[in-house]
């Protein structure tokens, strides 16, 4: 109604003001205008999850053991049989050996960057770094696929976010010529006691001290979802101001990010812990619509001293650290695997899981590790390394490619970071063919070569 004046809490300044507040300067009208700047918003049904096992994982110790090489080469862990013939893995893995006809390995992914973050770069972008850097400080030049699903997709009606980072997303990534607005969404870590949806803020880079009364204003977005009737109040604003003021007060976000809905026995299911609940997460927010979940597989180093996947022996010891590790993995990684399918989602949801390379053929020593334990480790190695895939319409119960019999490289179904990439985006409903402009103007390929696995398809 016209002239109609709300007595209301929310005014609408008071509403600007805290949009530009949470997005550190970039008022949440124009983060959404800027995010439909690519054309009309769409919502595909599909999503990709993505377990970031950032550090490395050895394929040695996971999926590609080489149980006849010599002890140098084969570490001290034993595979173990899986419900797929042929398919060996880790003896850590129990729960992935009964449900191998659901997920399918890649086994000869390669590259050649050899630092944690040109590596990571390589694989989450497809864009090789024009300069690496060996000492692990590059940043990307080009934006990662979770940022080209955000802007490829547009703003979702019921303000659910395309691109989310659990517990934070890549550090090394940037979204450039994209705009900062197609960045993830952060969540903190799930599993913590209490964890709410009031957490969720937009990774602008911004230092968030700047957020020191967030709880205040997770407590005034409340108060607004109360008082949906005062957006009358704001008359003639756009449709961006009114998407903003959906996002902030939609239930179907706090619904999508608000995990305390699911059942303790779910929970348990899942795991009690960092990666369980995240896995748990991800799978809500798919359901929910979002594009692109990256669950960051790693720990606080408070918390664990196996708190990455960088197995050198100076850090750990691959049998302890895996010991710790693969477990968890194992059961976060299957409950997902199980919900995937036994909830119908084995089409809608692809899930990933995979680090940035693998770790050389040869064992190394150290005299102490992190744990004052005798270190046994193996280092940086890109030309060969594994992945787990599950879901997404593609053919499970199987093993893509090969490697020799040291593990030194494929001899066969050679899989690049690319050809992954390609695969995800088809998957996306995302034409990787496409080129998105830089700054410049210039035309830059989303995806410079690749094509979708064959194997997979």
């Amino acid at each position: 109604m016209q002239g109609r004046l709300c007595t209301g809490p929310l005014r609408r300044r008071e509403f600007m003001r805290i949009g530009t507040l949470a997005l550190g300067g970039l008022t949440l009208p124009q983060l959404l205008a800027r995010r439909t700047e690519a054309g009309a918003a769409v919502e595909p049904d599909t999503s990709v999850i993505l377990f970031w096992m950032w550090g490395g994982p050895s394929q040695f110790e996971t999926w590609d053991m080489k149980p006849d090489a010599p002890a140098e080469i084969r570490g001290p862990l034993k595979p173990i049989p899986t419900v797929v013939p042929g398919m060996d893995i880790c003896e850590y893995m129990p729960k992935q050996a009964q449900r191998a006809d659901r997920f399918s390995l890649i086994r000869s992914l390669h590259h050649e960057m050899s630092a944690h973050n040109d590596g990571s770069i390589e694989v989450l972008t497809g864009k090789t770094p024009s300069v690496p850097d060996p000492t692990s400080q590059a940043r990307s030049e080009h934006p990662d696929f979770g940022m080209i699903a955000a802007w490829r997709r547009g703003l979702r009606s019921d303000g659910i976010p395309q691109y989310v980072g659990l517990q934070k997303a890549p550090f090394m990534t940037n979204p450039g010529y994209l705009g900062v607005s197609h960045r993830a969404f952060e969540t903190g870590d799930p599993s913590v006691t209490n964890f709410s949806p009031g957490n969720l803020t937009l990774a602008t880079g911004i230092d968030n001290s700047r957020l020191d009364h967030r709880r205040s204003l997770v407590n005034q977005f409340d108060r607004m979802r109360t008082d949906i009737d005062c957006l009358e109040s704001l008359g003639g604003v756009d449709r961006f101001r009114s998407a903003a003021f959906t996002m902030l007060t939609s239930n179907r976000v706090v619904d999508a990010f608000d995990i305390s809905k699911e059942s303790t026995e779910t929970r348990d299911r899942y795991g009690r812990h960092r990666w369980g609940q995240s896995c748990l997460l991800a799978r809500r927010l798919a359901e929910a619509g979002s594009a692109v979940i990256n669950i960051d597989a790693t720990a606080p180093n408070d918390t664990t001293k196996n708190f990455s996947w960088d197995d050198h022996a100076g850090a750990f010891h691959l049998d302890y650290a895996q010991r710790e590790r693969l477990p968890q993995m194992d059961e976060a990684l299957c409950a997902l695997i199980d919900d995937i399918y036994d909830r119908g989602l084995d089409k809608k949801v692809l899930l990933i899981a995979c680090g940035e390379f693998g770790r050389t053929p040869n064992v190394t020593h150290a005299p102490k590790n992190f744990s004052d334990q005798i270190g046994l480790g193996r280092d940086h190695w890109p030309h060969a390394f594994s992945a787990l895939i599950s879901g997404g319409g593609l053919r499970m119960g199987q093993v893509v490619g090969e490697t020799n019999a040291r593990g030194e490289h494929p001899v066969r179904d050679r899989v690049t970071p690319q050809d992954l990439l390609a695969t995800v985006y088809a998957h996306l409903g995302i034409d990787f063919s496409q080129s998105v402009k830089d700054l410049s103007g210039r035309p830059i390929p989303i995806l410079p070569h690749g094509s979708p696995i064959a194997q997979l398809l």
